[in-house]
């Protein structure tokens, strides 16, 4: 069942109580580390690309994090005044939530002034990957508005999802629950990782180490999720129909959509002559574009009338690309 027709569905549910994002569990404590497998990619490497950053230039709304202090917004070099990983935009490109160079989860403008501690990192867990789940209210359901950071938190070698409010000041994160959809069975509650929140529900999708999943997360009237199929580093499209993810062909990491708008689920490999690695897939606001990292720079592929076209260099910087508004 697709998380549209769970949606509509559970629309026609009279409810008394919001079900916002759910958290349960101990609060997270956290040490400074790489926060992705993005980051371990050569520190010489980012330090160079760091260095020559002000002479990259990228589409506009395209961003670019390399694990440096460094982010290139808009074609300029922009200091956040700590190490910047795995930077996330929220909806109106107001605000990025990233992991500093103490493992902490921050909050700063988008020139890396008034940055804020939205939960601390004690020692004993990475984090990597926040995401912002932003909904309005919806008095007809009674849900509140949402305004949440999710991400990716490994506790003793073990990876878990975890949720703070993204106004939160040393804030304390809490486990995200995972509850499978009628039939789905018992989802894994563990091995999860690389969270991605897209669309105005709030909807979400993550990949599972273990079973080599990537899974779908729909809480705006009740929680509940379901394997949608095999890949990894998962982002949900602004209409919530499609999901992009990687999957290895060949020996080669090749981006995958999957359009689960319709009655049947298609899943189309939109890079088919990928003769490197396409990795860290996100869409543009308007759905249209999918910018990912290639080991030699930040690439794009766009819509066309027959699917996607060939991939396009957008800047030699190579990083975590991510859409700013």
């Amino acid at each position: 069942m697709s998380a549209r027709t769970r949606r509509s569905t559970a629309t026609g549910l009279t409810v008394g109580a919001a079900a916002l994002l759910t958290l349960s569990g101990a609060a997270a404590t956290a040490m400074a580390a790489p926060s992705s497998s993005g980051d371990a990619r050569g520190s010489a490497a980012m330090v160079a690309a760091a260095a020559s950053a002000h002479t990259l230039t990228v589409p506009r709304g395209l961003t670019v994090s390399d694990g440096t202090r460094q982010v290139l917004v808009n074609g300029r070099s922009i200091d956040f005044g700590t190490i910047v990983r795995d930077l996330a935009w929220n909806p109106s490109g107001t605000k990025a939530a990233f992991i500093d160079g103490h493992g902490n989860l921050d909050v700063a403008n988008a020139d890396g002034t008034h940055r804020v501690t939205v939960a601390a990192n004690p020692g004993g867990q990475t984090w990597s990957h926040p995401t912002w789940q932003v909904t309005a209210v919806d008095r007809s359901n009674q849900i509140p508005a949402k305004n949440n950071l999710l991400f990716t938190a490994k506790i003793h070698g073990s990876t878990v999802l975890e949720g703070v409010k993204a106004t939160s000041d040393h804030g304390r994160p809490a486990r995200i629950s995972l509850n499978g959809e009628a039939g789905s069975g018992n989802l894994p509650q563990t091995g999860n990782a690389w969270p991605n929140v897209g669309g105005k529900y709030g909807t979400s999708v993550y990949e599972n180490t273990h079973t080599g999943e990537v899974y779908i997360r729909d809480d705006y009237i009740r929680q509940q999720g379901s394997a949608l199929t095999k890949g990894s580093e998962p982002a949900l499209s602004p209409d919530n129909e499609e999901v992009v993810f990687v999957r290895s062909v060949h020996g080669h990491d090749h981006l995958f959509v999957e359009d689960f708008g319709g009655s049947t689920n298609v899943v189309k490999d939109v890079t088919p002559n990928a003769t490197t690695d396409y990795t860290e897939p996100t869409w543009s606001p308007d759905g249209k574009t999918i910018a990912f990292r290639a080991p030699t720079g930040t690439y794009t592929i766009t819509k066309t009338a027959h699917g996607f076209g060939k991939p396009v260099k957008a800047s030699s910087h190579t990083g975590l690309p991510a859409y700013r508004g």
